[in-house]
Parts: C-alpha cells; structure tokens; sequence
C-alpha cells in the first residue's frame, strides 16, 4: 500500500477542478483585520461594518455614491503615450498597456458629469490602480477641459484626488500639469463657480502641491494619507520623530489644512448642501 492511498471513499474532486474561495468574496479590513463579506462591505458604503475603516474606491464607485446611474462620463479618448521613450525596469509603453488593461481605465483620471439635488456637477475622480493614480500631461488636460465643461454648464467643480503624486515617466511634462490646471482654475473662479476639493487616501506629491490644496472648500475622508512628501521621507530629511497621526486628514484639519473631514455615507447630501448654498449666488 502505497504512503498516500485513500483508505476511505470520500471527496474525489480532482486537483485541477478544484477551486479557491472566489476572489472578492471576502474583505480583511487592513485597519482591525475583521473579515466581512464584500457584499456586506460594498453596503456599507465600501468602508469596513467593524472599525468605519474607508477602502479605497474607483473613480466609478464614487460616481454612484454622487449621481447613481444618472451620469455621462466625457473626454475617455484622451490616453497618455510615451512621447520620451522612457524605459525604466521596462518601457512606459508597456506600463500603461498593463494599466489599461489591470484597472478598465484610459488613464488615471475620469470625468463625468451630472446632477446632485438637481444641481449641475462636473466631478475629476483618480484612480490609484492605474499606475498609483499619477499625474501625467492626460491629467492635466482632463481637469482642463472638466474646468472648461463646468464653465460652459455652469456647474460646480469637484476634484476627487487619490494620488502618489507627479508621473516621473513624463518628467517635466508631468510638473507642468501643476501650474497648468492651478493656472485654469483662476477661470472657473472668474466664472464664479465653486471648486469643491475631496482628498482621499493617499494624497501626495504634485497633486497635494497644486490643485487638491486650491479647492474653495478641501475636505477629506477620515484617516486619509495627505502631503507633499511621505512621512518616512520627512522623519530621514528632519532626523526627529513626527507627532502621532501626522500627515492624516485629522491632523491636517486640527491645523487649518482642511475645512472638515467627511464619512462616505454622507458625501451625497454634504455636496448638495454644499451645492444649494454655493450656486445660489449665481442666481
């Protein structure tokens, strides 16, 4: 008898045929490692049942959460090329092949537009999982063009960033993303339309040092990641401790960085509050 016979008739499911539990089934929240069904989590308004933990989402969630299905997203022509033949551990050409095709995404920001409590919304929502949400010369001319839509529908402005920052692929193309979309939000100003600004987890780099921080109102969601450079970078650059929670969205409105910090499930009626109060003026 050999060492692995089976001794009993029982479960004969080949190898091949067997399967794992499906993927996306489960959540572990990363924050109080409580597992939950995704289902439960998605419910939830995609934060943890448990500890309220926010899960980072797609630029497509929150335009459910904002618009339900009632929405157009407009300018998803736009994809970046590599006009520098950078090569790094592989080419830029096949980053963004594999981006696209990882993420569903054009590139690493969306936009559409819609409605909140019958209110006109252009809404720039990033995606981190295209390439870390970065910021290259297709995010600039989207928020551009989004700043050119609000205008023409005289709608508000909401910038949805989740970003690690300048896309060093593009070198300097990238930075010029910075005084290009900080220089065009001076028109939706001179239009009299509100800018409303949402920094999400993480929020960092070129991103947080240009538009995320021009907002008429910057509010963020709970315990999200805000700066220019990463904590570890700061702490080796000043050789000192940082204080407790530095850098998330608590210490940033304990410190006049932030107007107010919002849970998910309220995000809807806040922008419509927002939107009632800030669009009356053009009345």
């Amino acid at each position: 008898m050999g060492w692995f016979t089976r001794l009993k008739e029982g479960i004969s499911t080949a190898t091949k045929l067997k399967k794992e539990t499906p993927d996306g089934l489960w959540y572990k929240c990363p924050e109080c490692n409580t597992t939950s069904t995704t289902m439960k989590v998605g419910e939830n308004f995609y934060k943890c049942p448990s500890c309220n933990y926010h899960t980072r989402i797609s630029s497509d969630q929150y335009f459910n959460i904002l618009f339900g299905d009632n929405y157009e997203t407009v300018f998803d022509d736009l994809e970046s090329y590599d006009f520098l033949e950078f090569t790094d551990l592989q080419p830029y050409t096949k980053r963004l092949e594999d981006a696209r095709r990882s993420s569903g995404k054009s590139d690493s920001i969306t936009v559409a537009i819609g409605h909140v409590d019958d209110l006109p919304l252009v809404v720039a929502a990033m995606d981190f999982s295209f390439i870390g949400g970065s910021m290259g010369s297709v995010m600039g001319e989207k928020i551009s063009r989004a700043i050119d839509l609000a205008i023409e529908e005289k709608a508000a402005l909401m910038i949805i960033s989740k970003s690690g920052g300048a896309r060093m692929m593009e070198s300097a193309f990238s930075l010029m993303q910075m005084a290009k979309t900080s220089a065009k939000l001076t028109l939706l100003a001179k239009a009299g339309l509100p800018y409303l600004s949402f920094l999400t987890d993480p929020t960092t780099g070129g991103v947080t040092a240009s538009f995320a921080m021009l907002g008429d109102i910057n509010f963020s969601e709970p315990k999200a990641l805000i700066g220019f450079a990463g904590p570890r970078v700061v702490k080796e650059t000043i050789k000192r401790d940082l204080p407790e929670g530095f850098q998330r969205s608590e210490f940033l409105l304990e410190n006049g960085f932030l107007d107010f910090i919002i849970d998910r499930k309220d995000l809807k009626d806040t922008i419509g509050k927002l939107l009632n109060i800030m669009m009356k003026r053009q009345d």
